[in-house]
Parts: structure tokens; sequence; C-alpha cells
């Protein structure tokens, strides 16, 4: 469908493939404050127990790259579905985990099925848009999904106030169920069988060797990867960084959280709208984001060093709104140029998003807990190489290093 068409149903379609997107993140932090409460009730060490949380993100990341290359095939809707289902199904079946063991399993399980939310929306958006028009979608579609890494973990918070952890499984089994029947109402097929992909293994492998060798592609793959490094950085570190060693109370933590959550949604919305007006072109978005974040992260640097807590809040909050800039026009660009491997460009964008992510999330911890450095170094690291990746990467596309 050309960019120039406005197709139905627009507003209903984007939020339900917005809360597709947030299910997985959402099933990662909002658990995070419950680590402790399961280590207890199943008698499992602490390691065991960060299993689980492990177990999911693998999950996310290697079923985005068997979810988006097989709706190439099926088409979008049948994924789409099934991955819902398994969502639903696998939430409540870890609320009734009996051992570490079992939920571990039952983790990975349901970050495969999670997976395919966050993967196939993004090529429902492709399917349907092209140029702007398609900036302006993913624009939307992260003024839903965009704030769920930030909030989830507070979230997470206030339901262990109200119900156990396995109570907070069965909220993301209600939420997936919600997710499931706006699916079946909002969300046709996008991909007609006269462009869906045919052949097995062989093809799927052709369509990711395309991929990898066009340099604009592996740009911003790096650019979103890197970008979102810096995001894990600043979730898993900042409760440490800003309560256990700047002795913030929780509500003035979730105060902050909150601030940063509409700074990213404004961000990503003012990227989309000068990408989506033609005012800015998205490759020149991509960098000046990235050059924000770098800038924010780099106080944080300062502030861990010198400046304090308020060198943290301000370095945090910029750095947050540059990456909210500069993701949009990443992922529109990312999949602008192989229509035909929509599924297998958005796998490839998700997956290094999370396993360089995820990366990121142990190093804020090798200061043992007497420092915010590793947080400022790890966020000022991960940006700077984003920044750095993505203008080499772009100019080697520029100069012919793209494929054909």
């Amino acid at each position: 469908m050309s960019g120039a068409e406005k197709p139905r149903g627009g507003l209903a379609r984007t939020v339900v493939l917005g809360s597709l997107s947030a299910a997985a993140p959402l099933s990662i932090d909002t658990y995070l404050p419950a680590l402790p409460a399961v280590a207890v009730e199943l008698e499992a060490s602490a390691s065991l127990v960060a299993l689980t949380l492990t177990a999911c993100v693998v999950g996310l990341a290697v079923g985005q790259l068997v979810a988006g290359p097989l709706s190439d095939v099926l088409g979008r809707r049948r994924p789409l579905i099934v991955g819902a289902v398994g969502f639903v199904v696998l939430s409540a079946a870890c609320a009734a985990a009996p051992d570490v063991g079992t939920l571990v399993a039952l983790r990975l399980a349901q970050g495969l099925c999670g997976a395919v939310g966050i993967v196939v929306a993004r090529a429902v958006v492709r399917d349907l848009y092209e140029g702007p028009a398609a900036a302006r979608a993913f624009a939307a579609l992260m003024l839903v999904s965009g704030v769920a890494p930030i909030v989830a973990p507070v979230l997470g918070g206030q339901l262990l106030r109200l119900t156990s952890w396995r109570g907070v499984f069965v909220v993301l089994a209600a939420f997936g169920a919600v997710v499931l029947v706006g699916v079946l109402l909002a969300v046709p097929e996008t991909l007609p069988p006269d462009r869906r992909r045919t052949g097995g293994w062989r093809t799927t492998r052709h369509a990711f060797g395309v991929l990898l060798a066009d340099a604009r592609v592996l740009a911003c793959v790096a650019a979103a990867g890197l970008g979102f490094a810096a995001m894990f950085a600043y979730i898993s570190g900042s409760t440490f960084v800003l309560q256990g060693l700047y002795g913030l109370s929780p509500q003035e933590f979730s105060g902050v959280f909150a601030v940063n959550s509409v700074g990213i949604v404004s961000a990503v919305q003012v990227s989309g709208r000068l990408v989506g007006a033609e005012k800015v072109r998205p490759e020149r978005m991509v960098p000046v984001g990235l050059a924000i974040a770098l800038a924010g992260s780099a106080t944080v640097l300062a502030g861990s060093l010198d400046l304090g807590v308020w060198g943290v809040l301000v370095g945090l909050f910029v750095t947050v709104c540059g990456v909210g800039t500069a993701l949009p026009a990443a992922t529109t660009l990312s999949l602008a140029d192989h229509p035909e491997h929509a599924g297998s460009a958005s796998a490839l964008l998700g997956t290094a998003q999370f396993i360089v992510g995820g990366f990121s999330a142990p190093l804020v911890g090798l200061g043992g807990g007497t420092t915010p450095l590793p947080m400022g170094l790890t966020m000022t690291g991960a940006t700077f190489l984003a920044l750095v990746a993505f203008t080499v990467l772009w100019r080697r596309a520029a100069s012919g290093g793209r494929a054909n």
C-alpha cells in the first residue's frame, strides 16, 4: 500500500500494534521488582532467579529472528494471533510455576511468543506506509510502545503492593488477552499472497544475507541497538544510582521516570512529524538524535564525577530525548529499501536492540554498588559508538557500499 493512501482504522490499529510492541518490555520490567520475592517463595538462589529474566530476553531476541522471516512467508495476521495466544497462555502458566526451573522454561517460551508482536507490528506498518508517511506511523507506534520500558518497573512495584509476583503474571496474561482481542478486531492481513516470499530456510538465509550486505541497514541496526543499550543501562542502573546512592525516595524516583517518559514520547512525536512532513530527511535526524543522546550521556557521566544528582537527572532526560529523536528515523530507514524482506529487516532491528541492550545491563553493576560511574560510562560509550557506527556505515553506503 502506498504511503499516499490513508488506510482505514488507523488509530485503533496503531494502539493495538503499539500494545503488541509493549507486551514484551512489560514482561521484563514489571517483573524486575519481584525478583527477591521469587527467590524466597521458590527457595532459589539469586543467580537462578536471574535466569528467569535472562531466559525471557533470549526468547525475545531469538523469537524475532524466527517470527520476522516467517511473517514474510505466511503473512502478518496468523503469526500475530498465534503469538498473542501463546503470550496469554504462557503468562498464566508462569503465575502457576511450581519451581524455578519450570519458571525459567516458561519465561523462555513467553519471550518467544512476545517477540512475535514486536517484529510483526513494525512489518505491518511497513506494509501500509512508505516514506514520510511511514515515519509518521512509526512515531505513532512508538507513542504507545516507547514508554513501556521506562514506566514498567514503576508499574511492577505498584502491583507488588497489591499482589504477589504471581499476580504480576496474571496481569500480563490479562493484558495479552485484551491485545489479542484487538488483533482480531483491528489488524487485518496486510501482506497479500502475491507479495509473500516462497521457499524455506534457503530463502530466509538469502533475505538476511541481502540485509547484512546493505550498509544502510547495518547503520540503522547499529544506531538502534546501541541507542537501546544506553536506555537499558539507564533502566537497569537508575534504581541503584538514584535511590541507593543519591537518596531519592520511591515517590521521587517514580517522578523521575514519569518526566523522562514524557521526554521520550515528546521527542518521538517531534521526530516523526519533522520527518513525516519532509522538513528533515530521516538520515539527518538519526545522527542529530544520537548527538543529543551523547551530550546527555556525557552529562550523566559528568554528574557522576562532580555535578551531583542534578547533573545526572538532566543528563538522563536529555539522553532519552535524543534516543527518542533517533529511533523513528532509524526504524523507517532500516525497513525502507527492502519491502519484500520487511519482516526479516524488522527482526534484525529488534534482535540487535535486545542483544546489544542486554549486554549493557551487566556493565552497570561493575562498580560493585559503590559508584554511579559505570552507568555514566556505559551510556556515554553506547551513544558514542552508535553515532560513529551510523556515520561510518552510512557514508560507506553513499560511496557504494550498499548492496543491490
